[in-house]
């Protein structure tokens, strides 16, 4: 594992507490072209605003794809997912359904605390993903039990007019991280897609 920046110090001790931990997770190192291959998947911080630090894991129930990264001011920030295989993965009892179980683990050097966050799919760039595209946060099943965050307690899923996962009923303070854990369902045709991620701070 390697840091893909360089951290100043605070930052550096943030993520060092819990480097320890990943060395065992994450055998993933970013490619050339800042590619984070994990699995069947290409990872990317391409669109600025985070950055990634750490990948690991295959994706599946058992071996979720786990992504460390660092927020660096409090505004959304766009994760691209590419099928590197460029093909659907076959992943046993799901035939052509590409299922991600995801860990995002995310360190807040924003500076302000966030006190909700919110996960919005989109197919294509800047264009909301509908009810009926097959990309979601796990639509199909309605009493969903992978959906968790550690810093927050209460969750809401919406599929109209857009697929949005909002975390709520916590906090997260400056240099704290917190994680998230939920399943994205993909029957789309296409090769990438993207992953909102929008802290939200207090209003005044």
């Amino acid at each position: 594992m390697r840091l893909a920046k360089s951290l100043g110090s605070a930052r550096k001790l943030a993520v060092l507490t819990f480097v320890p931990v990943m060395l065992g997770v994450f055998p993933s190192l970013a490619e050339e072209s800042g590619m984070w291959p994990a699995g069947s998947y290409m990872l990317s911080d391409e669109l600025g605003d985070f950055v990634i630090t750490a990948v690991g894991g295959s994706g599946t129930a058992d071996d979720p794809l786990v992504v460390l990264e660092e927020f660096r001011s409090a505004t959304p920030a766009t994760l691209t997912i590419h099928n590197a295989i460029r093909r659907m993965p076959r992943l046993p009892g799901h035939g052509h359904l590409m299922v991600l179980y995801l860990r995002i683990d995310i360190l807040n050097n924003s500076g302000h605390p966030w006190i909700e966050f919110e996960f919005e799919l989109q197919e294509g760039r800047d264009r909301p993903s509908i009810f009926g595209d097959g990309l979601s946060f796990d639509q199909r099943n309605r009493s969903p039990e992978a959906i968790f965050s550690s810093a927050f307690s209460r969750f809401d899923r919406s599929f109209e007019p857009y697929d949005r996962l909002l975390f709520s009923g916590g906090q997260v303070d400056p240099l704290s991280t917190a994680s998230f854990q939920f399943v994205i369902t993909d029957f789309t045709p296409r090769w990438t897609f993207y992953l909102v991620q929008d802290p939200r701070i207090p209003s005044s």
